[in-house]
């Protein structure tokens, strides 16, 4: 697969990260997981998800749990390695308490990383705004940011899918960017 940045977004439930998983062991190489997600000790629902992308990943493939460090943990993927990113809107949760100038360079910081890194990077994002608008200023900042980062990253993409109802869909070959 070589450098390369993979893109695979899409709502809910939709099947996006048994999509990503099943690139990364496609590719045969060397996968890392790198979740972005908090532990969620004390929600047996969150535990619960987690378990199960545990139970789906190869025994081989590493797992890190970065948080907020993403772009320091992508730095350090090698030619023949992969990460798997899951996910960017946990990503961004964990920013939302910066203002719009940090948040900023943060963002940038991860573009550039993601660019340069010498491995091949999937990243899985959550789509947001396909319904209802969100009742809280927190909710909207939160799809704001990371509508506006997925654009971003999709722009530097050498691969974009979007899946819905567990169908996956290549977004760069049937789709036009938006001026």
């Amino acid at each position: 697969m070589g450098h390369a940045i993979t893109v695979v977004t899409g709502p809910a439930r939709s099947g996006k990260s048994r999509w990503a998983e099943h690139l990364a062991q496609a590719s045969g190489l060397e996968v890392t997981y790198v979740a972005t997600g908090g532990s969620g000790v004390d929600d047996p629902q969150w535990q619960a998800r987690l378990a199960l992308h545990r139970q789906r990943r190869p025994p081989a493939w590493g797992c890190q749990e970065v948080g907020f460090e993403l772009a320091g943990s992508l730095s350090t993927i090698g030619t023949q390695s992969l990460a798997l990113v899951d996910s960017l809107g946990s990503w961004v949760a964990h920013g939302l308490e910066l203002n719009g100038v940090t948040w900023d360079q943060h963002c940038q910081r991860l573009l550039r990383t993601m660019e340069s890194c010498q491995g091949t990077v999937i990243v899985v994002s959550e789509q947001t705004g396909w319904g209802v608008v969100p009742p809280t200023a927190i909710g909207g900042l939160f799809r704001d940011r990371l509508g506006e980062l997925e654009q971003q990253v999709m722009a530097i993409a050498t691969t974009g899918w979007l899946v819905v109802a567990g169908r996956a869909i290549d977004l760069l070959s049937n789709s036009v960017a938006i001026p």
